[in-house]
This record gives structure tokens, C-alpha cells and sequence, in this order.
């Protein structure tokens, strides 16, 4: 640290996104990546005649890519803010609607990055405390008066609650807003984007990195209504105006029109998933019934911690968190099937050596 840093930012934690080892080839099962690549018409999209194009800035409104998202929701352009990565997004929520003296809420264990946008905006942070079996109470969020974060499905649990729910907590709470972050809702679960013409005061937000395979893209987008969009593109446009590239543009368009493509893709992996739970249910692991792209799991007599530094010793990445509650856990993404039996093959070598 130096000694020019702001002295409100001197004690921020900042967020550390998981392992991208390049030592050697993993199996890579950590930051809940698809396994599987971009459609043809992506590929297509970023062509030699797009990387000419370079030396002009990109469209700032990304009208084409929020015309095609707007379609495949069912809402219009204006219900549409664009992001570079979901992150961005949630980082915009965080400075337009939460005050100083109010702050946000979240879940106690929920995706690491609220935390941090909290401290980085100087916020008070209420954070909720899951229930036992890591499950998600909406009656803990009603009447909070404040900026109201979640993922759904939670990370790292991989749970949901149901658009109802939410709707509950969206009616006790009509003087805040509630930023539904749906990172993962493709893999199985419900999302709340038919909710954003019904409440003035939700937000949905969704990647383009977990399920149209586009993590290295940096895109991402929210829902909401007009008056909302308005406000976040008012942060948006004072921090970064042409915050998407043309190619990412480009690739995100293409990438909505082979939507079937994806969902195919979300098909195998929920397929893959139910495989690989059943097989961790064999071996005595106690898993989590997960609604996205990745399984919460523990065995017991197993630390989570060896766990994880056992199977990277074996090429496995994994993800550990050293932290109260979490630490028996591991988060294992889905990969191919082949990636799976890899990882099941590590977990018996483990176990046959102890």
C-alpha cells in the first residue's frame, strides 16, 4: 500500500476471483465456467472484416445487442442496461441505490464481490444469515429499508427460492430496491425477468459467463424498468460510456440468436450434474441439491481445505473457502462428463490413501 491511498480505502478487502493457474494443464473445476465453447455463429461474429473495425469506438448504446436481449425476454430496449460482466452491473447498484446512511443488505454467504462493493462505496452492510441447511428465508428481507442484494441461485450453494418469494419481498420492501443477481438461473431454476414489468423497484441481473459460455467476453446485463435503466446508465455513462467493446458486441448478439444452441448446453450440464451428485451421494459425500452450473459438497472425515490441495495436487481445481460455515465444503463446477470422471477418479486415489 502506498502511502498516497485514499485513508477510507486502507482497510478495503478486495476480492480475490478464483485460480487461473497457467504452470499447468488443470482440470478445471473452480470458477464455474461453461466446459463448453462459444456457438459457431460467435465465431463467426468476430471476424477479420469486426477486427478492422478497431479503430472506431464501439456504439455506446449497444442498441442492436439490447434490441436482441429485449426480444428474447419479452420487454423492450429501454428495459435493458448493459454491462462489462455482471459485476460492473452490480457495482453500478451499489452506487446509485443504496445511501450512506441505509446502506445494503445480503445474504452471509452469498457471492464474495457485495461485501467488497460495500466497503468500496464506504456502505453499511446488513448481512443475513442463511438458514442451517443454507437455504435462503425471504422473511428475513421484509421491511429492510435498504438496498437489497441476493443471488438466486445462491453462490456457492447452488439453492434457489422460488419468483414468488421474491415477489414477497419485493412488496415488503417497495421503498428499496432488489437486485435479483441470476448468474446462474439457466441450469434449472426460475427467473424473475417477468416480475420487471410488475415492480418499480427490481433489478435482474444475468452474465453472458455461465451459460452462453462467454466468461472470457466480460458481458453482462440487467432488467429492470425504464426509470431504473435510466439510472444506472446515468452511472454507467460517468464512468465508462464504451464500457463493451464492438467485438463483445458483436459476439453478444450472436450469441442470443443461438440461444438453442445454449440451452442445449445447459441440458448436458444439469445432465452431468445429476450424474455427478448421484455418484458423490455413493461415496457419502453430502451434497447440496443444486440449482446451477456446480455442486456445494462435503464428505465427512473429509477437511474441505485438504480436500481441495489434494485434488489440485492430482491437476483438479477446485474452489475452498476458508471461512466459518464453509469450510467442511468444496464448490465443484460441472465440466464435460470426461472432466467429471477425472475429478471422481482423483476423489477415490484421495480416499483409497487415506
Amino acid at each position: 500500500m502506498s502511502r498516497f491511498l485514499a485513508p477510507r480505502l486502507a482497510s478495503l478487502e478486495a476480492y480475490v476471483p478464483g485460480e487461473q493457474p497457467r504452470e499447468m494443464e488443470y482440470v478445471k473445476l473452480n470458477t464455474n465456467e461453461s466446459p463448453y465453447p462459444p456457438c459457431p455463429a460467435v465465431e463467426r461474429a468476430v471476424s477479420p472484416a469486426a477486427v478492422r473495425r478497431l479503430n472506431l469506438y464501439p456504439d455506446p448504446a449497444g442498441l442492436e445487442l439490447r434490441r436482441a436481449l429485449a426480444a428474447r425476454y419479452g420487454l423492450s430496449p429501454k428495459n435493458v442496461l448493459l454491462g462489462n460482466g455482471s459485476d460492473e452491473i452490480l457495482n453500478f447498484a451499489f452506487t446509485a441505490f443504496a445511501s450512506p446512511e441505509k446502506g445494503a443488505a445480503c445474504p452471509d454467504i452469498s457471492y464474495g464481490f457485495y461485501p467488497v462493493f460495500a466497503a468500496l462505496h464506504g456502505l453499511p452492510l446488513l448481512e443475513v444469515p442463511l438458514k442451517e441447511d443454507f437455504t435462503l428465508c425471504p422473511e428475513d428481507y421484509y421491511g429492510l429499508d435498504r438496498l437489497i442484494v441476493f443471488a438466486n441461485p445462491n453462490a456457492p450453494t447452488g439453492l434457489a427460492i422460488r419468483p414468488e418469494q421474491v415477489e414477497n419481498v419485493l412488496r415488503h420492501n417497495p421503498n428499496s430496491v432488489v437486485v435479483v443477481d441470476e448468474a446462474y438461473v439457466d441450469f434449472g431454476a426460475e427467473s424473475c425477468a417477468k416480475l420487471v414489468e410488475k415492480y418499480d423497484n427490481l433489478v435482474v441481473c444475468m452474465t453472458f459467463s455461465k451459460s452462453r459460455s462467454m466468461a472470457g467476453a466480460r458481458l453482462g446485463f440487467a432488467l429492470a424498468q425504464p426509470a431504473l435503466i435510466a439510472d444506472l446508465e446515468t452511472i454507467r455513462c460517468s464512468t465508462n460510456p464504451y464500457n463493451i467493446n464492438s467485438l463483445t458486441l458483436a459476439a453478444g448478439a450472436a450469441a442470443i440468436a443461438g440461444d438453442g444452441y445454449y440451452m442445449d448446453n445447459c441440458r448436458r450440464i444439469m445432465e452431468t450434474r445429476a450424474y455427478t451428485k448421484e455418484q458423490l451421494d455413493r461415496r457419502g459425500f453430502v451434497t447440496l441439491p443444486s440449482l446451477a452450473n456446480f455442486l456445494f459438497t462435503s464428505c465427512p472425515g473429509l477437511d474441505g481445505g485438504e480436500l481441495y490441495r489434494d485434488l489440485k495436487a492430482r491437476g483438479v481445481l477446485v474452489r475452498w473457502w476458508d471461512k466459518p460455515r464453509l469450510r467442511p465444503f468444496v464448490r465443484v463446477t460441472i465440466g464435460t462428463p470426461e472432466q467429471m470422471n477425472v475429478f471422481l477418479a482423483a476423489l477415490d486415489d484421495i480416499r483409497e490413501e487415506r
